[in-house]
């Protein structure tokens, strides 16, 4: 027998309607629009919908089989989105957000070396979770390098969001809050973290070894204009031997 719905806070309090009339349906609906770049209330609607699963009426195994399915297929249609359009996009639009194809290289550059870290744990952040298809798209990271990350940060949100509804149960209210707080802090932590990385870019760029650089292909560049000392002659020799005459002590003919 199904336990009562506990008493919802907020945003949940306002969603428990679609929840209770669509069942597992919102859950795909809201989880899939929330990881293809449209604003959505994926997140809030997975952590109710496990909260419903602790309460008996909903299944938790199917929360977190649909979420899971629904998270990897929208951040795919992002991704699509993004590699079919973003290029174009950026080069009608970006300058009028500043997008310039000097940043675009550098954000190619970037997820390059750190896109699968990026797609994992985005996610557990707000904007990122809508876009980080888009951007891997746009910015051509390879499908075959994006799809396992794509996976594992499905895997890893869709695990946490579940386990913490399904235990919070009829301390939802309390737990949610914190953990809307403690979110708010990991968002002000990774700004912290990307402001240092481009702080230390910067940085590295202006150290004065770019200075000893260029120095030193000067010099070596005048020193293969100046060439090799010229050396003796293959008629040195003989032009020394021409001048010993008989004045040079030997006897002459």
């Amino acid at each position: 027998m199904s336990a009562p719905a506990p008493a919802l806070p907020g945003a949940l309090a306002g969603l428990a309607p679609l929840l209770d009339q669509y069942g597992y349906l919102a859950v795909a609906f809201f989880v899939l629009l929330d990881n293809c770049g449209i604003p959505a209330p994926g997140q809030t609607v997975l952590v109710l919908a496990a909260v419903y699963a602790g309460a008996g009426h909903l299944s938790l195994a199917a929360v977190v089989v649909i979420a899971f399915a629904a998270a990897v297929v929208g951040n795919s249609l992002g991704y699509l989105i993004g590699s079919t359009g973003g290029r174009a996009f950026v080069h009608r639009w970006g300058r009028y957000v500043l997008l310039t194809p000097a940043r675009m290289e550098r954000a190619d550059g970037f997820f390059a070396r750190h896109g699968g870290k990026v797609v994992t744990i985005a996610r557990f952040v707000d904007g990122l979770r809508q876009t980080n298809g888009i951007i891997a798209g746009t910015t051509e990271m390879p499908w075959r390098r994006f799809q396992p990350f794509n996976v594992l940060g499905a895997a890893l949100w869709v695990g946490v969001w579940s386990a913490f509804g399904y235990l919070a149960g009829a301390n939802i209210g309390a737990v949610y809050r914190t953990a809307v707080r403690y979110q708010l802090w990991l968002l002000i932590a990774l700004v912290v973290v990307c402001a240092a990385l481009v702080v230390r870019h910067l940085l590295r760029r202006r150290r004065p070894d770019g200075g000893r650089r260029e120095q030193a292909d000067e010099g070596s560049r005048e020193h293969a204009d100046e060439g090799p000392e010229p050396g003796p002659g293959p008629d040195a020799g003989s032009e020394g031997r021409e001048s010993e005459g008989p004045e040079s002590g030997r006897p002459g003919p």
